[in-house]
């Protein structure tokens, strides 16, 4: 007889998130948490991770918390044998680890410059390089996979300031519809979700009055979107049929035009 849990919509799934600390993270790993999925939850804080277990076992879920940083191979290497063997083999990879800096080029703050690459860039290929052959198999075992990445509405448009974060995010975006043609015909679906402006802690980042300004004033004055709004894409993007997969998923506040 098929339990309570069999019967939720992502029952027997095994999710890992990155950047799962706060923010998309966190909101998407409680609500995959909550509709079946066990999760395991990456990030550096490793009290926040905690945290969010209790919460997610509370629930009655099931999560396990690997405080690794995105840029460390090593240590996503490590942390997807510690999945496999713990929760079992990864479905679903929530891509979503990333830092967002600005500042005008012509101040040269080549150390953000270069903290975007490592976590935006580097951090997102050493997840993939560690768990995509754990999506492979799980594709050829469930007959789909799937691996969800965090891009931004800024791989598309212009933003004064910004210009290294944006070309990170298109980074994301394009490698994203490359691996796709890699890896839908082994049955892992690829998806890449680009937000418009959401409310999570990627603004406090950013040290520049001007542009601190800007946000300030769009946050304050304009309803943006929240991290649960993102979750509940992801969670629809895993429910779909085995023979469905939207490639590219935009997701803007209403208000926002570009």
């Amino acid at each position: 007889m098929a339990t309570v849990n069999d019967k939720l919509p992502l029952a027997n799934r095994v999710a890992v998130i990155t950047g799962a600390s706060s923010g998309l993270g966190e909101a998407t790993a409680e609500l995959l948490a909550e509709r079946g999925a066990k999760v395991a939850v990456l990030a550096r804080r490793a009290d926040r991770l905690e945290a969010l277990v209790e919460r997610v076992e509370q629930h009655g879920g099931a999560a396990l918390a690997l405080a690794v940083d995105v840029t460390d191979a090593a240590a996503l290497n490590a942390a997807a044998e510690r999945v496999k063997a713990e929760l079992g083999t990864a479905d679903l990879l929530f891509n979503n680890a990333g830092v967002m800096l600005a500042a005008p080029v012509t101040e040269g703050r080549v150390d953000e410059w270069q903290r975007m690459i490592d976590v935006n860039i580097t951090g997102l290929m050493n997840a993939i390089g560690a768990f995509s052959p754990q999506l492979v198999e799980a594709a050829a075992d469930k007959g789909i996979a799937d691996l969800v990445n965090t891009s931004s509405i800024a791989a598309q448009n212009v933003f004064p300031n910004f210009a290294v974060y944006t070309g990170s995010k298109a980074f994301v975006s394009h490698a994203s519809r490359n691996l796709r043609a890699e890896l839908g015909p082994q049955n892992v679906r690829v998806s890449v979700i680009e937000p418009g402006i959401v409310r999570t802690e990627l603004q406090g980042h950013v040290d520049h009055a001007g542009t601190n300004a800007w946000l300030d004033d769009v946050l304050a004055n304009h309803e943006v979107l929240e991290a649960g709004d993102i979750a509940e894409t992801v969670a629809f993007l895993a429910a779909q049929p085995r023979r469905v997969n939207f490639q590219q998923v935009t997701v803007m506040p209403t208000f926002q035009g570009n």
